[in-house]
């Protein structure tokens, strides 16, 4: 994986090896944070680690939507198919996440379960997309370890897995995350920092002082809470809220399945990522098998024949947990954006008013970069790296591949 510093994002002292100076002192500005997932929370704690005085607004419950919902595979998808900027975006994020991870169990006194697991995505002769040329391409211009298996060496690394392949790509250093339990770490080190959150507080509008910067949010309930800036980072519903406050963001709900298998732990070591299916091994012996794609709006639920489809391509790659019990089902709204790529940075035209929402399918690995971007942006730091593509204003431009899908 290329080195950290090389993309620019962080200050000399963490050049040198500190990950956040935990005393840091600022103004104690007040910040709403808008929306209690993995983006919000991180963010908020960073922000009291450089001495603001956050609050985060939750709607609902606190990281109980897209970021408890997703599989936690710290890789970007299929990241070639992205500019150039995306890769060092998430690149400097997924360097974080070591120093990110052991701050978090220190503070919280949780483990995340984060581990190195490796991914392995297979290829078949009848692949609707072929990948190799590609991904073989960017892993030598960024530096991703890689290697090339035939179909012997892949059943060698994953036994479980059909014998009809063309062989697969292997990225061993790539890592997962359990969403859940580095959640709950996040959200026990805010209350440990005793950083206020508060859940069923859904906000409905900002307002301006006389000079045209924000300076209070306004919640369902009538009540209005003064602030010096507001970050939204509402994850699915940031473009509903942003509508309701005069802000273009086309930010919307992307539907995924997941079901979850149980099997003998060890059984898939690695994580199995391929165009139809993609399975996450956990050590307990679960097996995440996700996601589908669906622009059905907030439809809720999971479905039949959507589940189906899952299975029959988990079967279909890995023969071998056809034994596999079948535990439970469940479903998320992704923060999609058009070109699958985050907004990060200021509202032009509102000062005081920042978004960090539309993380779509890498809102895990791009959470720690994020977090520490936009807490030290807030508090008047100039990013060092080029954020121009990640811009809230940026031209909509509607990526098939890797944006939006079809709606329905």
């Amino acid at each position: 994986m290329a080195a950290w510093w090389r993309c620019g994002v962080f200050s000399a002292s963490q050049k040198r090896g500190d990950y956040l100076d935990m005393n840091r002192q600022a103004d104690g500005k007040r910040v709403a944070v808008v929306g209690g997932g993995v983006i919000g929370c991180l963010t908020a704690l960073y922000l009291h680690k450089l001495g603001a005085k956050p609050v985060i607004l939750e709607k609902g419950n606190t990281g109980r939507e897209s970021s408890w919902a997703g599989a936690g595979i710290l890789c970007p998808i299929h990241p070639w198919l992205y500019p150039d900027s995306f890769t060092h975006l998430i690149d400097a994020s997924l360097a974080m996440f070591p120093a990110m991870n052991a701050m978090l169990e220190e503070q919280s006194g949780l483990k995340t379960e984060w581990l190195s697991s490796g991914m392995l995505i297979p290829m078949f002769a009848d692949d609707r997309i072929h990948h190799r040329e590609q991904a073989l391409a960017w892993s030598k211009r960024f530096g991703w370890k890689v290697e090339e298996l035939d179909t012997k060496q892949t059943c060698e690394h994953e036994p479980t897995m059909s014998d009809q392949l063309n062989g697969s790509l292997l990225w061993p250093e790539v890592g997962q995350v359990r969403n859940p339990r580095l959640l709950a770490a996040v959200k026990q080190a805010l209350e440990n920092c005793g950083v206020q959150i508060r859940e069923q507080a859904e906000v409905i509008g900002v307002g301006k002082n006389g000079q045209g910067d924000v300076s209070s949010v306004t919640l369902a309930n009538g009540e209005s809470i003064e602030v010096d800036a507001v970050l939204l980072a509402a994850g699915s519903w940031s473009g509903e809220l942003a509508r309701q406050i005069g802000l273009d963001l086309p930010v919307e709900p992307v539907k995924g399945q997941i079901v979850l298998l149980r099997d003998e732990p060890g059984k898939v070591k690695h994580i199995i990522k391929h165009d139809d299916v993609y399975l996450v091994p956990r050590a307990d012996g679960h097996i995440l098998v996700g996601a589908s794609m669906e622009r059905v709006g907030f439809r809720p639920g999971t479905t039949e024949s959507v589940v189906n489809n899952l299975l029959e391509a988990t079967w279909r790659i890995t023969p071998g947990l056809k034994g596999a019990a079948i535990v439970e089902q469940w479903m998320g709204f992704r923060p999609g954006s058009p070109d699958g790529m985050p907004y990060l940075g200021p509202v032009e035209g509102h000062p005081g008013l920042w978004v960090a929402t539309g993380h779509y399918r890498n809102g895990v690995a791009l959470a720690p970069g994020t977090a520490d971007i936009m807490s030290r942006w807030i508090m008047g730091e100039t990013p060092a790296i080029d954020l121009t593509d990640f811009r809230v204003d940026r031209p909509v431009l509607n990526l098939s591949k890797v944006g939006f899908p079809a709606a329905a």
